[in-house]
């Protein structure tokens, strides 16, 4: 099962793997929080810092970090016939993972936080 939660929340036997997919690993956040930091599956600095200066809609920074995720690296330029694509392989990676046990996206948001990454990300992996 693939769930989320904030980073603050409390830890719990359920939530399995513990992945923070976050930018930023966080101030005085003990790596005790999480198993696994993938600063990759977060969000780009550009995209956040826009989306907390509140100049752009949550369906715009939607948009974007969808777009993001997907965004060809380096690594394609160098491979002709095996593209990366993006995250695309992390994604089914952890929706594999998710179907064998427990797995958690965590994200420094507010556990009550509608409008955060780790939901949009989620319905992304759940499409994978």
């Amino acid at each position: 099962m693939l769930n989320t939660k904030s980073i603050r929340t409390k830890i719990e036997a359920s939530d399995g793997l513990r992945i923070l997919v976050a930018r930023f690993r966080g101030h005085r956040v003990p790596v005790s929080r999480y198993d696994v930091w993938m600063p990759s599956l977060g969000p780009s600095e550009s995209t956040l810092r826009t989306m907390q200066k509140g100049a752009i809609s949550w369906a715009e920074f939607s948009k974007r970090y969808r777009k993001e995720i997907f965004l060809d690296g380096p690594i394609d330029k160098r491979s002709r016939t095996i593209k990366n694509h993006g995250q695309k392989f992390t994604l089914r990676l952890i929706k594999r993972l998710s179907q064998r046990g427990n797995v958690t996206l965590l994200c420094h948001c507010a556990e009550d936080e509608d409008h955060c990454h780790r939901h949009v990300l989620r319905a992304l992996i759940a499409s994978q």
